[in-house]
């Protein structure tokens, strides 16, 4: 018998069961700055009611963060939300020939051949610093924007970025968030990371590393080269762009930045380089796939790299400091590590068929999507890997992300 889930805000029975689907209508939420502004009066002398610090319009503030995860089938179709606190599925809009989807935390970036369907999932969370705010308001598509892609998408508080073959386009994340699709740069280059008030552009000439003004000016360049780059990430940490020697750990703001290269440990062929990094958002460890042999750890706080697992990995991820990675082989066996010493704590197999898995990492919980079940696995990293819940969907969830952040 599986112990009882130690997150009373989380606990459900461990029975399999079909979830309801709940229409949403489209409807989006004003994005405003936190804290209240003006003279404390409505214009006519009278005192006004005070504007609650963190208030946003049409949105209700919440005591913890608002997980949803956004799931579609392959080609497109119905593309729906789903809450693990309620297990409701909600529908947030329609997609024909999905090819890829991703978030940048409360967006979600429905590709296609044509270029991107915006849908704006409702959730969201503010950081501060010293304090966080999490949001929610309904679900709906905001719009399309015709010859945009999704390779690589990223973005802070102001811009996200969508990366393509043929450029990237920078959106104004304000504007989004009022319901209105607006571009605030175009920039040649495969991809660009919004960090520090800055876009972090790489290049392959030469391995050089510009930094954009918001707006998409060029205005200086990173003193650290970034050769042959793909991936990237931005934690409490720094930024981090993938390079054929390592990683280069970005810090500072405002322009100011500072670089620094974590070397891989010795040379590492092209095929078992890191590609695309996995890891909770804002955590400082970070996972990769390396190729057919296991995964990669980069451990920004040790700034050291090391490889856990072997053989080819189907997904993986990592949780954080002092807490697991999580690798997913293509046998459908999903097993957690020591990020420092590389050791296997322990495994469960999982799934029969792996295509199109992919697992998804909170606070609390792992989510692994299960396209041939039909569902989706709820999994306790903390405790031995139990599968909390599974979600029976009804449909093949190809397509998983995970927005609240």
């Amino acid at each position: 018998m599986n112990p009882p889930d130690r997150n009373p805000a989380r606990a459900r029975p461990r029975a399999r069961r079909g979830l309801p689907i709940l229409a949403a209508g489209a409807a989006v939420a004003l994005l405003a700055a936190c804290g209240g502004s003006g003279d404390g009066s409505d214009g006519t002398g009278a005192a006004a009611e005070p504007v609650p610090h963190g208030y946003v319009e049409g949105a209700e503030e919440a005591g913890e963060a608002q997980w949803r995860l956004v799931l579609a089938e392959a080609g497109g179709g119905r593309v729906r939300a789903l809450d693990p606190a309620t297990e409701k599925v909600t529908e947030i809009g329609t997609v024909d020939g999905l090819t890829g989807i991703a978030t940048d935390g409360r967006f979600a970036y429905l590709a296609t051949a044509g270029g991107v369907r915006i849908a704006d999932t409702g959730v969201w969370t503010v950081d501060h610093g010293d304090h966080v705010h999490y949001y929610r308001a309904r679900a709906g598509v905001v719009g399309d924007l015709a010859g945009a892609g999704a390779d690589t998408v990223a973005g802070d508080a102001a811009r996200t970025a969508l990366a393509a073959p043929g450029g990237v386009r920078v959106l104004d994340r304000e504007a989004l968030g009022k319901g209105e699709i607006r571009q605030a740069a175009s920039i040649t280059g495969r991809t660009a990371l919004p960090y520090g008030e800055r876009l972090l552009v790489p290049s392959g000439d030469g391995g050089r590393v510009a930094v954009h003004d918001r707006s998409g000016r060029r205005v200086s360049e990173l003193p650290e080269p970034c050769p042959e780059p793909r991936g990237q990430a931005v934690t409490r940490r720094g930024a981090v762009l993938g390079c054929a020697d390592g990683a280069l750990l970005v810090t500072g703001d405002g322009g100011r930045f500072a670089a620094e290269k974590i070397a891989y440990p010795g040379t590492v062929p092209a095929g078992e380089r890191a590609g695309r990094f996995h890891h909770r958002p804002g955590a400082a460890v970070l996972a990769a796939a390396a190729g057919d042999d296991g995964a990669w750890v980069l451990d920004l706080a040790a700034k050291e790299w090391h490889r856990v697992g072997s053989g080819p990995a189907a997904a993986v991820n990592a949780v954080g400091e002092d807490a697991p990675v999580l690798v997913l082989g293509e046998d459908g066996t999903l097993s957690s590590y020591d990020a420092e010493t590389g050791k296997r704590l322990t495994s469960r197999r999982l799934l029969k068929d792996t295509r199109n898995a992919v697992i998804q990492v909170d606070t609390a919980r792992a989510y692994v999507n299960d396209p041939a079940g039909r569902a989706v696995h709820e999994i306790d990293y903390a405790d031995d890997l139990r599968e909390a819940r599974t979600f029976d969907l009804g449909f093949a969830p190809a397509h998983m992300v995970e927005t609240g952040w």
